[in-house]
């Protein structure tokens, strides 16, 4: 029977799950899938390396569905797909670290205690991604979860690219500029390394683009600087969160619109972005096919702060050999792409067109000083590689 290590990314309405199979250090993608729709109708689809993806409908008997139906209907899928496997560790994707968390580890009940002390740094990641390490708890007693940190990939940073301008106590009581998207930004790293060791040896600016999005400034494949801060909510717009926002806006939305807390919290977080600029939806697919003329600003603006956080993460690094496009936004949306390209020669950016559109994985011009690529990340992978490091060799 060979080994399985599962991944979980547990979110508010979703539950990921990726499963690999562990022989000694290797491991090979066996399947991953998702269940969509937790809290109301939820779907089920699952994809098997050997297979498409077949889809799933819950039995309307069986009630809410919440994390823990969730998990236990893929373990039943697994099972029903004649895996010989024997789950050996589950790993976890955990929005927030902390300060104290730069690298993965095993998770008892001291570090659930600190996980949750950080729910209100990433309050619409952190609630979800702990009930999904209680349900996996539930479900495997006995067997190591391991915390891999989004945060994690972002602790090589500079002071002055940490910190905020407040007195220096609230910076170290933890409030300071924490990065994101590390796992994604991990891979793409390393992935760099494989196509193009020469750029990855130098200064690349990585764009994780998608519903959540940031970009990141490397060195030698370490990040140096990075669009998001404190909190998920920082730097680009996103599918429904407002990014780069003026604190005075807050200020004014309490006291003359008479908002607290929570409706805040819903506006920035739920029903800016994207979706709150348009009016319409927080999918770049249905915004480009739109021809409203919120749909064409809410791109609009969000090329153009893409475009602006470049040169911003350019004079950090005093430089850019390589750009890089990455998630969901990032590897299929060839026109954002282009509208962020254009007009960056000043850069070293010349583009290539055709292989923009095909989304191929290099889509700058033969000869162009900076060189551009779509690289396709896979977070699952490296949640799984460390989690497998972490509670050590296969036996």
């Amino acid at each position: 029977m060979s080994e399985l290590i599962l991944t979980l990314n547990a979110g508010s309405s979703s539950l990921k799950f990726a499963a690999f199979a562990r022989q000694g250090a290797a491991l090979a993608a066996l399947a991953s899938g998702a269940i969509d729709g937790l809290g109301a109708a939820a779907t089920f689809h699952a994809k098997s390396a050997d297979a498409g993806t077949q889809a799933y409908a819950f039995d309307e008997r069986c009630g809410r569905v919440d994390h823990a139906v969730a998990l236990g209907a893929i373990i039943e899928w697994l099972d029903a797909s004649h895996y010989d496997h024997d789950v050996v560790a589950v790993g976890h994707r955990i929005v927030h670290g902390g300060p104290d968390y730069s690298t993965p580890l095993r998770i008892d009940e001291a570090v659930l205690a600190k996980l949750r002390a950080l729910i209100p740094l990433a309050p619409l990641h952190q609630p979800h991604n702990i009930a999904g390490v209680e349900a996996a708890i539930a479900a495997f007693p006995g067997i190591p979860e391991v915390a891999c940190f989004d945060t994690a990939f972002h602790r090589s940073h500079p002071f002055v690219a940490d910190t905020f301008a407040l007195p220096r106590s609230y910076y170290d009581d933890g409030v300071r500029r924490y990065g994101f998207h590390g796992l994604s930004y991990e891979f793409v790293a390393r992935r760099l390394r494989e196509v193009a060791p020469a750029a990855a040896a130098g200064s690349a600016i990585v764009g994780h683009l998608g519903n959540g999005a940031s970009m990141c400034a490397m060195r030698q494949g370490r990040s140096i600087a990075s669009t998001m801060g404190f909190t998920a909510l920082d730097g680009l717009p996103m599918g429904t969160r407002c990014g780069q926002l003026d604190p005075g806006v807050v200020l004014y939305l309490m006291a003359e619109k008479g908002m607290d807390a929570e409706a805040i919290t819903d506006l920035l977080y739920k029903n800016s972005g994207l979706k709150g600029m348009s009016g319409l939806s927080q999918d770049v697919r249905v915004l480009e096919a739109s021809d409203s003329q919120g749909a064409r600003d809410a791109l609009a603006y969000f090329v153009a702060r893409v475009r602006r956080e470049i040169g911003g993460l350019a004079a950090a690094l005093e430089g850019v050999d390589a750009i890089v496009f990455t998630g969901g936004i990032g590897e299929n949306a060839w026109r954002v792409r282009e509208a962020v390209l254009t007009g960056m020669g000043w850069l070293g950016v010349r583009l290539d067109p055709q292989a923009n559109r095909a989304s191929a994985e290099i889509i700058s011009a033969a000869g162009s000083p900076t060189t551009v690529f779509v690289l396709k990340t896979d977070e699952e992978r490296m949640i799984a590689e460390h989690t497998s490091q972490t509670v050590g060799a296969s036996s």
